[in-house]
């Protein structure tokens, strides 16, 4: 029998961590079988994921009907059910953590996506999300936004483990990763523990592609000269972010000013490839997954492409491949594709893609809400 390519993954460095959460794969030890048989190392959520979990399964009926009846809001309810899945999880995976010491084993719930540039509301909100998980195998998600930044250096000052998601351009990587260690510095000079602090900085791939390619092909078409190295580039401009991406946290990590902090046992801000599932039907279904395998990453991947690496998955360490990527960027930029810009673009449309179905979610459970109450009116 084969050995499982999940599991193979783990010695060229890189855990498997899934894109998605529901209460009945929790309950239903599913999760627990994840773990002993695929070696899924955390679990990340966004709004997205809990609308559809919440929406489209019978998971939380019971949940939203004593919440509400108990006098919840809508806002109330669904914190109450994302905090509680959230603390299920991370039980799930606390042997995971305690065995690595600390160095995988997460659960990962996301601030309000209206406070994506709101550097005090995403604060506040983080702390008392830490407070009420009161789990050390959780991370706090923040999005990559410019008014963030400073929140993520106060979070981490803190000691509350961020994992900085909506992150898309190598500009602003950089930044999150200085983010990260003014944090832990700052941290430092306070006198307090800094080894049991953790962040990870997710990259999004496959919205690169999605929004580069039909570029590409609008070139293309219009010219004939172009039109060669155009093509070659469609599905090109994600991973080639993704090596580079790759390429500054190893030169970030191990330079000077990290190694007075590593000196302490600081972690390094693992690199997390996310936005994994492939959305174009013409490219494989692991595409974002095989090329971005090396030491100190975590790719999280949505529940079908866990199953279909599982099955033709093929893993080698193929990530340092650098020069391949800087020339993929650089006729990008010849053909007058400016990835900073796209990835300006891309940050704006994220916070949007998870402003919608959070917003979606709220006016369910209010309207819910509201019939609860009123079937216990006429029941009076």
């Amino acid at each position: 029998m084969n050995e499982n390519p999940l599991l193979k993954l783990k010695a060229f460095g890189q855990s498997i961590w899934m894109d998605y959460i529901q209460r009945s794969v929790i309950t239903s030890g599913q999760l627990k079988q994840l773990i002993d048989e695929d070696g899924l190392c955390g679990v990340t959520s966004n709004p997205s994921i809990f609308e559809k979990a919440i929406a489209e399964s019978s998971d939380y009926e019971e949940s939203i009907r004593a919440l509400a009846l108990s006098g919840k809001k809508a806002q109330e309810i669904y914190e109450a059910i994302t905090v509680e899945d959230i603390r299920m999880a991370a039980d799930v995976f606390r042997p995971t953590y305690d065995r690595l010491e600390g160095r995988d084993g997460f659960v990962s719930l996301e601030v309000n996506p209206h406070l994506a540039y709101d550097t005090q509301g995403t604060i506040a909100e983080a702390r008392r999300l830490w407070s009420e998980l009161q789990r050390p195998n959780v991370f706090i998600k923040v999005p990559a936004t410019q008014e963030s930044l400073p929140a993520i250096k106060q979070l981490i000052s803190e000691g509350i483990n961020v994992n900085v998601t909506l992150l898309f351009g190598l500009l602003r990587y950089r930044e999150v990763a200085e983010a990260y260690i003014a944090g832990l510095e700052e941290r430092a000079v306070n006198g307090r523990p800094i080894s049991n602090v953790a962040s990870v900085a997710s990259f999004f791939l496959s919205r690169i592609d999605v929004l580069v390619d039909p570029l590409l092909e609008k070139i293309a078409a219009a010219s004939s000269a172009m039109a060669e190295i155009a093509g070659a580039l469609r599905g090109q401009a994600a991973i080639a972010s993704a090596k580079l991406a790759y390429s500054i946290y190893k030169e970030i990590f191990s330079g000077e000013r990290f190694s007075v902090l590593r000196t302490r046992d600081a972690r390094t801000q693992r690199v997390l490839w996310a936005s994994t599932s492939t959305k174009n039907p013409e490219y494989a279904d692991v595409k974002y997954v095989e090329p971005l395998i090396g030491p100190h990453t975590i790719n999280t991947l949505p529940p079908e492409t866990i199953k279909a690496y599982r099955d033709h998955g093929n893993p080698a360490p193929r990530l340092e491949d650098i020069d391949t990527s800087r020339v993929a960027l650089g006729h990008l930029a010849q053909l007058g594709i400016d990835i900073n810009v796209v990835t300006e673009q891309l940050e704006k449309e994220g916070v949007e893609k998870f402003i919608k179905p959070y917003d979606k979610l709220l006016n369910a459970l209010e309207a819910r809400r509201l019939a609860l109450l009123a079937g216990l009116d006429k029941t009076a």
